[in-house]
């Protein structure tokens, strides 16, 4: 048998690593403290091999930490060692079932040491982009978080902007003429009435070349006369402070929407060089942003021995709960995964079910046949494009469209195709969670013949029967007396 050692490592970001070592039969060989430095790292690496074979290889296993784990598993992987990182959640409960009342870093180390002698099939290897790939990966993932704060800022913006107008005129999205006339009055009522209508329009037309105008300048007037006649000059409402602090939340997202550019150019770039035939893009549904971030967060789709694999790494998988006879369907799904993969995943599927006959098929099953909501039958269809994701990616073949027969078709008879598995409309509303105005509430379900006919008949008032009188009634005391009789009874 060969030998193994086993090598956890629970991270600090303020403070030492702690290692423990172990050996194949979960012994231990020894306990260190490391810093990330290179000497302090071969001094755990020598203490580690001490005793064993000239060609052991070491199994570390660590946490994603923050980001302590990059230079661990930077040097580990350089030595020609295996790493794995292993979730958190997998840990801890490992932890609980080996100590459930205490807990350290020496425990905690312990426990990721002892993980690949509990679950040797459920460990991955680690593997670090390099060159283009890695890039790709920064990229990526920093204009991802660029896109996240800007977001979040216009949330907040019209968050401050329904305060001071209570009768917000920013009931959708966020334009340009809409922070061109934020950034200038801050939302602030007196200023609005200020400016007057002619100057708040020509405002609105420069900042929207011209699409709106003098109804848009309008409705903003509108919101700042019942602002002031609902609030007055009551103190509470600081108008002048919350217009600052709306002044500065229309220059953050700005600010971070001037750094995007350079990122995604520096994103198109490395995905030409990872994936020069853009198999990732001949994707339904993925376009331009997704197709980068399919190809960085899949890396090699090789390493997944199957489709049914890889879509339990995105966490569109649901989770199973199965025992004796029963199995119980329709649980959530694991959202073990990368979150910004199965984001991606779900935002191509709500585009690809438009475009492909087969995924349109299969969310309308979901949606007329099994009674899911919307965003139900979109993580079916992401779970279903994640396969055919890996699937293109694996071979290195462009994706193939398809009728429900299996026919090779052209994208155009495709979208053709999938138009006509559009869900009905009366089926949509009785979905949806929302009330809808025009109708005044959900549709009625569809009721069968047979439950029609019932509801018909009970519309026919029956005369009600006739009242029971007292004197019909067993007394009591005549019941009481029964009872007695029954418990003195023998058995």
């Amino acid at each position: 048998m060969s030998q193994h050692r086993l090598v956890g490592i629970d991270l600090g970001i303020a403070s030492a690593h702690t290692v423990r070592v172990l050996c194949e039969d979960g012994s231990e060989v020894c306990r260190r403290r490391c810093w990330p430095r290179l000497d302090s790292l071969l001094e755990v690496e020598a203490a580690a091999l001490a005793g064993a074979p000239p060609d052991l290889r070491l199994e570390v296993v660590i946490e994603p930490t923050g980001p302590a784990w990059l230079p661990i598993a930077v040097f580990f992987t350089r030595r020609g060692h295996t790493v794995y990182r292993v979730s958190s959640a997998k840990a801890a409960d490992l932890r609980r079932f080996l100590s459930r009342h205490a807990k350290s870093n020496g425990i905690d180390a312990e426990t990721l040491a002892r993980l690949p002698l509990v679950d040797p099939g459920g460990l991955r290897p680690l593997r670090l982009p390099e060159g283009d790939a890695a890039s790709l990966d920064r990229q990526v993932r920093a204009t991802d978080r660029l896109t996240r704060p800007a977001a979040e800022h216009k949330r907040r913006l019209k968050d401050l902007v329904r305060q001071l107008l209570p009768m917000t005129p920013l009931p959708g999205e966020l334009g340009r003429a809409d922070l061109a006339v934020l950034g200038r009055t801050g939302a602030h009522p007196r200023r609005l009435l200020a400016m007057g209508r002619a100057r708040l329009t020509r405002l609105i037309v420069k900042a929207s070349s011209g699409h709106l105008g003098e109804e848009r300048a309008q409705a903003w007037l509108d919101a700042a006369h019942f602002a002031l006649e609902l609030y007055g000059d009551h103190p509470a409402l600081a108008f002048d402070d919350r217009a600052a602090e709306v002044v500065t939340e229309v220059r953050l997202p700005q600010a971070t929407e001037a750094e995007l550019p350079a990122h995604e150019s520096a994103r198109e770039q490395a995905y030409l060089q990872v994936d020069p035939d853009q198999l990732a893009r001949s994707l339904p549904g993925v376009a331009a942003v997704g197709g980068p971030a399919l190809a960085a967060l899949v890396g090699d789709a090789r390493r997944f021995p199957g489709g049914a694999s890889f879509r339990s790494f995105t966490g569109l998988a649901p989770r199973a709960s199965e025992t004796g006879e029963t199995d119980r369907k329709g649980q959530p799904m694991s959202k073990a995964g990368p979150r910004l993969l199965r984001t991606t995943l779900l935002r191509a599927a709500d585009h690809a079910r438009h475009l492909d006959p087969q995924l349109a098929r299969l969310y309308s099953v979901q949606v007329v046949e099994r009674g899911a909501c919307h965003l139900k039958a979109l993580c079916v269809v992401a779970a279903h494009l994640g396969e055919r994701a890996w699937a293109v990616l694996a071979r290195g073949t462009p994706y193939e469209f398809r009728d429900v027969d299996g026919t090779l078709v052209t994208p155009p008879e495709a979208k053709a195709l999938a138009a006509h598995g559009k869900v009905p409309d009366d089926v949509r509303q009785r979905r949806r969670s929302r009330k809808s105005r025009k109708h005044g509430g959900k549709a009625p379900h569809q009721v069968h013949q047979g439950h029609a006919t019932r509801a018909r008949g009970a519309q026919t008032r029956r005369p009600s029967p006739e009242p029971i009188l007292t004197s019909d009634l067993i007394p009591i005391k005549q019941v009481l007396i029964g009872l007695q009789e029954r418990i003195n009874v023998p058995f």
